[in-house]
């Protein structure tokens, strides 16, 4: 018990930007989450690790409430972002979305021009109020998403003619185009080659000093490489979390050994 009471403290501690507390999602009658508590830091890159099926991904969701497109979802316990529970009947989940934007596991360019991807989300929320400070946000979140110097000639070239790593960072431009408090990845390198995942992890890293970054990946290795905090995730528990460091070198829970090790999953 002394030791959960260490863990509460050491995650209050980290200047959070999203909590959950005792959060659960069923699909029907079937549990995927079971009771998840954990702070998502601000300013910093949290890697969602674990089993295929152990819900990362679902959990993943609920931060944007992805899963209300689910009908026989339902997600229990507390999500605030900011304080707000982001839950509340009040909130509107299209808003939600412009403060936690999300990059798939498989790059989803609209079918319009590279501009259009990118001017969608402040255009449908009336984020700016002329042409020019639209173009100077396309602009700004292309730069963000290292892709401006490869399209800036193109601008209104289809975004479906771009190469695969060049689709996911035009997604990641559309996300950030918003302004969002939190970026979400579900597996964003899982459709690219090593040469575009190696762009992706740069960019994420960069990312982290304006935003809080959430990915759920499948790679020990990628979580190792650009995150600081991770989460490990089996069956719909979060076994543990901490320090990306101490999570890959000194396990406190004998299963994320076992996973990281190679043993399960």
């Amino acid at each position: 018990m002394n030791d959960m009471r260490t863990v509460e403290r050491a995650v209050d501690n980290t200047e959070a930007r999203i909590t959950a507390r005792d959060v659960q999602v069923w699909y029907g009658e079937a549990q995927a989450i079971r009771d998840v508590n954990i702070d998502i830091p601000d300013k910093a890159v949290t890697a969602f690790i674990g089993p295929s099926g152990c819900g990362k991904s679902t959990f993943l969701r609920t931060l944007n409430r992805m899963n209300d497109t689910i009908p026989i979802c339902r997600v229990l316990g507390t999500i605030e972002l900011e304080g707000e529970n982001i839950y509340d009947k009040r909130v509107d989940p299209v808003q939600l979305r412009a403060k936690v934007g999300m990059v798939f596991q498989k790059p989803n360019p609209f079918p319009k021009s590279i501009y259009d991807n990118v001017a969608y989300g402040p255009r449908i929320h009336g984020l700016t109020r002329n042409r020019a400070e639209l173009d100077e946000v396309v602009e700004q979140s292309l730069r963000k998403a290292a892709l401006w110097n490869e399209v800036k000639d193109r601008l209104h070239a289809p975004g479906t003619g771009l190469s695969g790593g060049q689709q996911q960072r035009l997604c990641i431009a559309r996300a950030v185009a918003t302004s969002p408090e939190v970026l979400l990845m579900d597996e964003p390198c899982s459709a690219l080659d090593p040469i575009a995942t190696a762009q992706v992890e740069e960019l994420i890293d960069e990312l982290r000093s304006n935003f809080s970054v959430v990915i759920v990946t499948h790679s020990m290795q990628q979580a190792a490489r650009v995150s600081q905090k991770t989460a490990f995730f089996h069956l719909g528990n979060l076994v543990e979390q901490g320090d990306t460091s101490q999570i890959f070198t000194n396990p406190k829970d004998p299963r994320t050994e076992a996973y990281i090790t190679g043993r399960i999953g």
